[in-house]
């Protein structure tokens, strides 16, 4: 078994289309939602369940649980800094695991500026040692290919290069999924230089879902997203009309002509920031539009 098989047994298999393999966030609020588009989706799609500070525990093991019942691959999110102690953590991984079969999570410092219990980032998570005696197969870690608000260049590669030998150290193999973003070429230059530093693990390039555009460029504020004119301008969004909505089809079609074998195994990473159906809505149109050429 490949160590990219360990992530998701589809990694293995060559894209045919761009869209091929993606996979979905979700809150724990969406459980509905994702039930309602579920006929929809592939089975064994990959489903983050995202970590925020406004839903509890309970909610997030109940959509982990969701997932796998409707027959996709749970991957829940562990916020470091998030998370008050260290039962907390335990309680949490135990449940996803032994109630939605959770393999592979994703692990993110989080957004408070100081730790609300005993993790100050994601190494702290991985030095417990929880994940791997849990079973866990694969961890996932962030990139930021429009930078990070709080780290310099060389500190986010440093980061990257420690997390990915310390999860391969310990048995786990890594994915990193990348902070959605609106430039395809600042996107492209840092897979460029990820495999330049030799770093050769699968990737998931961020694609926010069609949304009504105030709202996007709120989820960019929020999250630290490069959004300056010429950005938008290139991703199709114009801030002199910030009326009505934009779908990723620039940034997906820079994709589809940027990418090359030299970029090695990567795949989209959806953020439905408009909703599930409105992004598997443009999934499928997508893949039309593909299918035609």
């Amino acid at each position: 078994m490949s160590a990219a098989s360990l992530i998701h047994p589809n990694w293995d298999l060559a894209p045919a289309r761009i869209t091929d393999g993606f996979s979905l966030e979700v809150t724990a609020k969406e459980e509905a939602s994702l039930r309602a588009v579920a006929p929809r989706i592939a089975p064994e799609t990959p489903v983050a369940v995202a970590y925020l500070p406004s839903e509890d525990v309970r909610g997030r093991v109940a959509a982990a649980v969701a997932v796998r019942a409707l027959g996709f691959e749970p991957m829940p999110h562990f916020s470091a800094r998030r998370i008050t102690s260290v039962a907390e953590f335990e309680y949490y991984l135990q449940a996803v695991v032994e109630q939605a079969g959770v393999r592979r999570c994703f692990i993110v410092a989080g957004d408070p500026p100081e730790p609300i219990g005993p993790f100050a980032d994601t190494s702290a998570l991985l030095a417990t040692g929880a994940f791997e005696r849990s079973g866990i197969r694969a961890i996932g870690i962030g990139g930021h290919p429009d930078g990070h608000p709080n780290m310099s260049p060389d500190q986010c590669w440093s980061a990257i290069d420690t997390k990915v030998a310390d999860i391969g150290a310990r048995g786990m193999a890594p994915l990193i999924v990348t902070q959605f973003g609106f430039d395809p070429d600042a996107a492209i230059a840092w897979l460029g230089e990820l495999r330049a530093r030799g770093i050769d693990v699968p990737v998931r390039l961020g694609v926010p879902g069609p949304a009504g555009i105030k709202r996007l460029l709120g989820y960019a504020a929020r999250c630290g997203v490069g959004a300056s004119a010429s950005i938008l301008r290139k991703y199709g969004i114009s801030v002199t009309n910030l009326l009505g909505s934009a779908g990723p089809d620039r940034l997906v079609d820079a994709f589809v002509r940027g990418l090359g074998p030299e970029h090695g195994k990567v795949r989209l990473h959806f953020f439905p920031f408009g909703g599930l159906d409105k992004t598997l809505d443009w999934i499928a149109g997508y893949e039309r539009k593909q299918d035609m050429v």
